[in-house]
């Protein structure tokens, strides 16, 4: 194999552990927080990789952003497409989305956001996010165009239908993020569960009251009374 076959790999070797690493140490550290140094020491590169593939730290940061979009997308990518192609065959033909496929999506969708969220993978993603919720930067909009804003956006589709609302209206929209957060609740204040709940930590059986949870949350959203479309 030549230099030039093995440079690209050698490159995106390099990216790839800069990227991984980033996301553990902006996450602890924010951005401010988090030196040159201390993000190429983290991840066994030269420090003169970081102006070398992103242009300085600025860029590490943003690029760390949709590195975590795309860490994401891996788990929930082919749910999200699926629903998707489905929604777009519906709109197509003039067809509405039945309560029955709302409530099987948006139950598929909870149940692959709870177990993903309950993840140790999910970690250092959530100290990123949460540092970026309580100060927004070019990061954070990177993560909600790509990632969460859609997400939100279908599940509120789902809601919508199930409530028989317009997913855009305030109420939905307010429902959409009330349901969300309860299952956020289990990543976001992960010690507070465990310790709640008694458990050591979230194994097979932990995760299998979670996802019968979600089932009984999408179960308990109803349309309210006299309320019909």
């Amino acid at each position: 194999m030549t230099d030039e076959q093995t440079q690209p790999n050698r490159a995106e070797i390099t990216r790839e552990k800069l990227l991984s690493a980033a996301l553990d140490v902006f996450g602890r550290y924010g951005f401010d927080g988090a030196s040159t140094r201390q993000l190429s020491e983290a991840a066994g590169v030269n420090l003169q990789a970081i102006p070398y593939y992103f242009g300085g730290k600025e860029g590490l940061y943003v690029a760390t952003a949709e590195y975590l979009v795309s860490r994401i997308e891996r788990h929930i990518g082919g749910l999200r497409q699926r629903i998707g192609a489905h929604l777009g065959e519906l709109a197509a033909t003039g067809e509405a989305l039945s309560e029955e496929e709302a409530r099987r999506f948006l139950t598929e969708m909870a149940t692959a956001m709870v177990t993903l969220f309950v993840s140790k993978e999910s970690e250092p993603w959530a100290r990123f996010i949460i540092r970026e919720q309580m100060e927004p930067t070019e990061a954070f909009a990177r993560v909600y165009q790509g990632l969460m804003g859609p997400m939100i956006g279908m599940a509120r589709q789902m809601i919508g239908t199930i409530l028989r609302e317009d997913p855009a209206c305030e109420h939905v929209r307010l429902r959409t993020l009330a349901f969300i957060g309860n299952i956020m609740i289990f990543r976001v204040a992960h010690a507070a569960v465990l310790a709640q709940m008694e458990w050591q930590s979230v194994g097979p059986g932990q995760l299998q009251a979670l996802r019968n949870l979600v089932a009984e949350l999408v179960g308990q959203l109803q349309q309210a009374k006299g309320n019909s479309r």
